[in-house]
């Protein structure tokens, strides 16, 4: 008669079938950290001012957009960390010269100068300054829009704000019909709910 406690060769392959997908899990809820604390705050003071809030909505600060870019950064995204965090210390280098101050300790009217410098490639210290810029909004894009999944869009704020009702797996005639709106379904495509 066999033991209570012995596995048998299939509970083992059962049981290791899900080791891979809940370190994945895991590894996307928590991940690790690209950035230092400072590199985070100059983050922030950068895509605060690109999505803030304001009275449609919470900005990309307040949806988590810097946790998604840090994930990124750490993971899919990690060949290109060096060349952004170089571009980081550009930004606030140039605020510190032009402004007096590091990027996130200038008031929103001094940062949006740096910014807008840098968007128009005037900011002659910066050769590489309007390329930084637009990667660094093309990921505060991905991580106030995209799937909560991956560490932004906090309790759907992005979705929200565009009025994405979030990925559904089937519809009826009631929820496609043209004179209403459909309800939010605050359902990660993974099939987490978050908040």
């Amino acid at each position: 008669m066999p033991d209570e406690h012995d596995l048998t060769r299939r509970d083992l392959l059962v049981a290791t079938a899900f080791v891979p997908l809940a370190a994945l899990t895991a590894a996307a809820q928590t991940g690790p950290a690209a950035l230092t604390a400072g590199q985070m705050k100059t983050l922030e003071a950068f895509i605060d001012r690109l999505i803030p809030t304001d009275e449609l909505g919470p900005g990309a600060v307040e949806a988590g957009a810097q946790i998604y870019i840090d994930r990124v950064l750490a993971g899919p995204n990690a060949n290109e960390k060096a060349q952004f965090l170089e571009g980081l210390e550009a930004v606030n280098a140039f605020a510190q010269r032009t402004q007096g101050a590091p990027l996130a300790d200038l008031p929103a009217e001094k940062r949006d100068l740096v910014l807008k410098a840098i968007d128009e490639n005037t900011a002659q210290e910066l050769p590489q300054g309007r390329q930084f810029f637009n990667r660094a909004r093309r990921l505060t894009l991905e991580g106030m829009f995209g799937d909560p999944y991956y560490g932004g869009n906090k309790n759907f704020a992005g979705w929200d704000l565009i009025r994405y009702p979030g990925p559904r797996p089937a519809v009826d005639a009631e929820m496609q019909r043209m004179d209403a709106a459909p309800a939010p379904y605050h359902r990660s495509a993974w099939g987490t709910q978050y908040k």
